[in-house]
């Protein structure tokens, strides 16, 4: 672990001899957000009842950018992470550290009037969705985050199901099915990752229209390295409309392989992974008005497998909202729905719900103590179904910290 922190380390430090006085259109910058928090949650007991319920974290997040000319640019988003600090990580009570780089890619801008293209290349965000350009923690109102991005379904990249039946007895979360792919229990899938996918994109703004395509190295539900890029390439995309200042609606959607190549070997004769795709459509709204700040979105997941005369579905939706009380005080919420849908197997077995809906509630606020910190707190309801009490619940409260380490033009 220590050998990571110091060659990420290195990697920052080496940019500075590559800058010269003598550029022009050069400049280094490395934002970071720093947060510390603690939670209070009966997830810490699921596994081990006499654990405490009190634990604490800490995140950092480091925003190294290099400009390399008019047109070049370099830029990368580095997670540190000592869990459990979000309320996703609180299922495991052990304390670990996590490092990540969410994004790291080199990029391209041409610009026009009002007309941006950029280009990139490296390991990037997906373009699926809204909430991933939200993931910091000065910028996510609340402490939790929507469902689609954390919650493990009751599925597997790596394992098959026999059928509906095999489906129908997997909870979420600690996964194990029979009909081929790794052994023994494991995460489930999670929609859409957080964390970078290997690919290219290409951006474009325009006056009132923003749009984006990536091609990918696997799945935004399955991430691979470049190594599978061949088999596993698929396209993302996405764009918006900006109806007026403040008031913008998106559309995004992805398809390609999401199985895992350990699950390929176990596929029927004269198929491959390609033939089972994983297929998403989201809808995203944003609106801002005076003191108020709206967001939601729409998403619905299907995940094609053999064996099977109709896959299993899932739609995720989420509604936030926040009210600015003064310029330093906040409060928000956030409803969210995870609902699968039906599935049918080849020998006739059918459901009309293949795991139990989640249902979630969060409410909280932030106080910004001066410009570059902020005290957030909230209280998250969990409702899972069948699964009554208040045990999945969680108090939290976070101090995050933002600053400029490094921030240095040369002309």
């Amino acid at each position: 672990m220590l050998r990571r922190i110091l060659s990420i380390a290195l990697y920052v430090g080496l940019a500075f001899p590559a800058l010269s006085q003598d550029s022009s259109n050069f400049g280094i910058s490395v934002p970071v957000t720093v947060s510390g928090g603690g939670m209070y949650t009966g997830r810490l007991q699921l596994a081990e009842p006499g654990n405490s319920p009190f634990t604490a974290g800490f995140q950092a997040m480091l925003y190294p950018t290099l400009r390399l000319g008019k047109h070049w640019f370099a830029y990368s988003a580095l997670d540190f992470r000592l869990s459990p600090y979000l309320y996703y990580d609180a299922y495991d009570s052990e304390h670990e550290w996590y490092i990540q780089a969410i994004q790291a890619f080199v990029g391209y801008q041409i610009q026009k009037e009002k007309t941006s293209v950029v280009f990139k290349a490296g390991r990037l965000s997906s373009a699926f969705g809204a909430f991933p350009l939200h993931y910091d923690d000065a910028d996510n109102a609340l402490l939790d985050q929507p469902m689609s991005y954390i919650q493990t379904l009751a599925l597997r990249n790596d394992q098959l199901p026999c059928g509906v039946a095999d489906l129908l007895q997997q909870s979420y979360g600690w996964v194990g099915n029979e009909c081929g792919g790794a052994a023994g229990y494991g995460w489930g899938l999670t929609p859409v990752s957080l964390y970078g996918l290997p690919g290219v994109e290409a951006d474009i703004s325009s006056y009132r229209l923003d749009a984006r395509i990536q091609v990918t190295s696997g799945s935004p539900s399955d991430p691979l390295s470049v190594s599978h890029a061949p088999q596993y390439a698929q396209w993302v995309a996405g764009g918006g409309y900006t109806i007026r200042q403040g008031f913008r609606v998106g559309i995004s959607g992805f398809r390609g392989p999401y199985l895992a190549p350990n699950a390929a070997p176990f596929l029927p004769a004269g198929t491959n992974v390609r033939d089972f795709p994983a297929s998403a459509l989201g809808i995203d709204v944003q609106w801002a008005h005076g003191h108020w700040n709206t967001s939601g979105e729409w998403q619905r997941f299907q995940y094609d497998l053999p064996g099977f005369t109709r896959s299993p579905s899932v739609i995720s939706t989420y509604a936030e909202v926040k009210r600015i009380l003064t310029p330093r005080l906040y409060l928000a919420g956030r409803a969210g729905l995870l609902k699968p849908g039906g599935a049918a197997d080849t020998s006739g077995n059918f459901t009309n719900q293949f795991s139990p809906q989640i249902a979630s509630y969060e409410l909280g606020g932030g106080w910004w103590l001066n410009r570059h910190q902020l005290l957030k707190a909230s209280y998250e309801f969990l409702r899972i179904e069948h699964f009554p009490g208040t045990q999945t619940n969680v108090l939290g409260l976070q101090f995050v910290t933002t600053f400029h380490a490094v921030d240095q033009a040369f002309h």
